[in-house]
């Protein structure tokens, strides 16, 4: 490991894979503290990594113009460009974290003599591995990636953190109490969306200021939660940057969430996570620690990985907002 001088990380998106990732990087830094990072990144996200001063660089590409039909010749001269600078660096490990064929190709392209993922990754990102081992599809996104550091000679430690630095307050905190909650109705995939009314109806119970999160491309999805909760709730919904968002988590008291980026962010700042799981696996997803209550249906079809929700979607319509407020009250979160 100490031979090792420079190391590139491709873990592009999305932003709760990319939190997860930070515990891999404070593994690789403690054990090779000279070592030089560079990690690959999608554009967007990059700026909650910008300033992070165990990263030396930054590789940022366009994740949501690549793969389309329309943009294909500017993808592959995208991608040559990228392949020729990356060939440039001479890492002497690349190192697949997302296992995808995009990823995989990545992995390749910066011709590191030790290019390293997971045999067991998807879409045949394998193939353009020369070091693999065995990730396991029954354990934490965060343990798998532990494992590559492990693998790497990297040595065990307790599981840390090393956030970016955060950004600045939102203006909404000058207006808080010491003591607030903050909901995240949102998710990426709908079927993963306890209904948004049932957050506000939460809130409505609750003896604390309840601040709500969501992208700009989500509002809707605030604003009938605010709406439910007659207007008790606080919508900051496309106010905010990634690090403005990660500051005013920081803060809280506790978060309430869907299977959402903003639910690791949390959980890896120590704040106590109340998640809310339909058809995702929470063993490879959930908030990580055991401090952190995940509630979910006890149901045979579950997990399904679902996109939409399905005829009968009973793992989130069965979820009452008086089991969660019992077990908010039970933990004495609002406290």
């Amino acid at each position: 490991m100490s031979l090792l001088k420079k190391i590139l990380i491709i873990k592009p998106s999305a932003l709760g894979d990319i939190v997860h990732t930070l515990p891999f990087l404070a593994a690789l830094k403690r054990t090779c503290p000279d070592c030089e990072v560079h990690w690959v990144v999608a554009r967007g996200l990059h700026t909650f990594l910008e300033g992070h001063p165990l990263i030396h660089k930054l590789w940022i590409f366009e994740k949501k113009q690549w793969g389309k039909p329309g943009n294909f010749l500017q993808t592959l001269q995208e991608l040559r460009l990228l392949w020729r600078d990356l060939h440039r660096e001479k890492f002497d490990v690349s190192v697949d974290l997302s296992g995808l064929f995009r990823s995989g190709l990545l992995t390749f392209a910066a011709g590191a003599k030790r290019k390293c993922g997971f045999s067991d990754a998807g879409e045949g990102s394998s193939f353009f591995y020369n070091d693999t081992i065995v990730g396991g599809q029954q354990v934490h996104a965060l343990d798998r990636y532990l494992k590559l550091a492990t693998h790497l000679g990297c040595e065990s430690y307790p599981v840390e953190y090393p956030f970016p630095p955060l950004g600045e307050p939102p203006a909404v905190m000058a207006k808080l109490p010491e003591k607030f909650a903050v909901f995240a109705p949102s998710a990426g995939k709908p079927a993963n969306r306890w209904p948004a009314e049932r957050f506000g109806l939460l809130a409505k119970r609750l003896q604390i200021p309840v601040v709500v999160v969501a992208s700009e491309a989500e509002k809707a999805v605030a604003e009938e939660a605010v709406k439910a909760s007659g207007n008790r709730m606080i919508s900051v919904a496309g106010q905010t940057s990634i690090k403005e968002l990660t500051t005013l988590i920081s803060r809280a008291q506790f978060f309430v969430t869907n299977d959402t980026g903003p639910m690791h962010i949390a959980a890896g700042l120590g704040i106590p996570v109340v998640a809310i799981f339909g058809p995702a696996n929470p063993v490879r997803t959930g908030p990580y620690g055991a401090q952190h209550i995940v509630l979910q249906e006890e149901l045979d079809c579950i997990p399904c990985y679902a996109w939409q929700p399905c005829s009968h979607w009973r793992c989130m319509e069965n979820l009452s907002v008086d089991r969660v407020y019992d077990c908010i009250m039970a933990r004495r979160l609002q406290d």
